[in-house]
């Protein structure tokens, strides 16, 4: 689970109702609306139905469910694996890399050294797998659109609700006593609209673009080993350049630790 998604999220909300419970005559039951509810959340999700296709728009939930539950890559760990994929290409041949393939979890790095060990020509290799970043890549932002344009709808339609509050409202000008209220519930839908996009959409969509460059740079260290690893570099020069990628205080670490 991603704690920094979990805690940001409950210390958005913690800082709103203690704000509530400091302030003098408040009570959560006044931010409490159901119609408004219902206008923000379902003309939100109605007008990104439209946006989208509607094997798209049902994927949301999984989309969702990555911001919360993902692995991010270990860099260090994946170019110590290269590096040692490299060791054991160059002191056995590229055909001896096929035994270590059933030890191998990232199927990345199993597509190139499958492909590899088949004698593919090189250029054909980078062709392939970048194909395949391009097609993560597109994913990614298919999903990260999605909640772009949720977090995007859900201030509209709290405007929506709040200029409908204030219809109604109008139309009792004739109660003084119900203009405070109305006044009240009007503004709700705005609020509703803000928390949506701002505490939860728009943060989710940046922590899912965060991942995405994440993963392509470790997709992107995977083709440039394997490249290296095919061509017969040295396993040093290999690792130098795999390295480049990660932070000095990084490499340091690295090396200390070899």
């Amino acid at each position: 689970m991603d704690i920094a998604t979990v805690v940001g999220t409950l210390l958005g909300f913690a800082f709103m109702a203690i704000a509530i419970l400091i302030s003098p005559g408040a009570s959560f039951g006044a931010f409490l609306d159901y119609p408004s509810i219902m206008v923000v959340i379902g003309g939100a999700m109605a007008s990104v139905l439209i946006c989208f296709p509607l094997r798209t728009f049902f994927n949301a939930p999984r989309v969702l469910k990555v911001v919360f539950f993902n692995r991010q890559p270990n860099t260090r760990e994946l170019i110590e694996q290269l590096v040692s994929l490299a060791e054991t290409a160059r002191r056995d041949g590229l055909l001896a890399l096929e035994s270590r393939l059933e030890d191998i979890s990232n199927p990345f790095i199993v597509l190139g050294i499958q492909m590899a060990v088949d004698g593919t020509r090189p250029e054909v290799i980078e062709d392939i797998m970048r194909t395949e970043i391009d097609a993560v890549a597109a994913r990614h932002r298919t999903g990260k659109n999605l909640i772009d344009q949720l977090g995007k709808f859900g201030p509209a339609y709290g405007m929506i609700g709040t200029l409908l509050g204030l219809i109604l409202m109008l139309g009792q000008l004739d109660d003084p006593d119900a203009l405070g209220p109305g006044m009240a519930v009007a503004l709700i839908t705005t609020l509703y609209g803000a928390i949506l996009s701002n505490s939860l959409l728009l943060p989710y969509s940046e922590k899912l673009a965060h991942l995405n460059k994440e993963e392509l740079a470790a997709m992107e260290i995977v083709v440039r080993g394997i490249l290296g690893i095919q061509s017969g570099e040295n396993p040093r020069v290999i690792e130098q350049k795999l390295n480049t990628f990660i932070p000095p205080r990084q490499r340091t670490v690295q090396r200390e630790a070899a």
